[in-house]
């Protein structure tokens, strides 16, 4: 976690306004400011300033926290890599009314939002999203750059390869491993492993179509 009372979040747009929400929320940093691509977002209300774009991130290297605040997993990948290389401290957030148990392991630049629980001993990777009321039960792997969208639930022991996304209120059976690079669809229901990238879909969930985990 990050230590500076500064935090730029890159992404101004709904998911860069609601971690603003929950930086403001844990009172850790008396500044907060965007930097995206778009200078049309600064047209859209945004709760803190529009400082820059992407590129203008070195300005505040050493004197600010950094979180990449987009949801396609592949982008929010590339933007922390480069902020890793760069030297960027990272900030992991976690909003006040989530439950975290202990022995959690939180990767940098992870968010856990509203509502959210992460049962004991489960480890979530780097630049994680777990979303407004998703459960993470006990001993979940979750890896690097993936997405547990608002109400997914996973059962105890649930493994997800880099890159994957869950889609609202998805739920994976207990002792079910994920490979990296898939998109589970809404409301779909995994109750044995996937071990090809791709989109599924349904109850049970099957194989749509490959690619697209974002």
């Amino acid at each position: 976690m990050g230590t500076r009372q500064r935090l730029i979040l890159l992404g101004a747009g709904g998911q860069g306004r609601v971690v603003a929400d929950i930086a403001l929320h844990t009172g850790l940093y008396r500044e907060i400011g965007f930097l995206d691509d778009d200078p049309a977002v600064a047209d859209t209300g945004l709760p803190f300033p529009l400082l820059g774009s992407f590129s203008e991130y070195g300005k505040w290297l050493g004197e600010a926290d950094f979180a990449v605040a987009i949801g396609n997993n592949a982008v929010r990948e590339a933007l922390q890599d480069r902020l890793t290389a760069a030297g960027a401290s990272l900030a992991t957030l976690i909003h006040p009314r989530a439950f975290v148990a202990s022995r959690v392991t939180l990767g940098a630049g992870s968010v856990v939002m509203a509502g959210a629980v992460i049962n004991v001993d489960a480890v979530i990777g780097r630049g994680v999203i777990v979303n407004t009321c998703a459960s993470v039960d006990h001993d979940c792997r979750i890896g690097d750059f993936c997405h547990v969208s608002v109400g997914a639930r996973l059962a105890g022991t649930v493994h997800v390869g880099d890159r994957s996304t869950l889609g609202v209120g998805a739920v994976v059976r207990n002792n079910t491993d994920i490979c990296a690079d898939c998109m589970v669809g809404a409301g779909a229901a995994v109750v044995s492993p996937l071990t090809e990238p791709g989109v599924y879909v349904g109850v049970p969930a099957r194989r749509l179509y490959p690619d697209g985990a974002n």
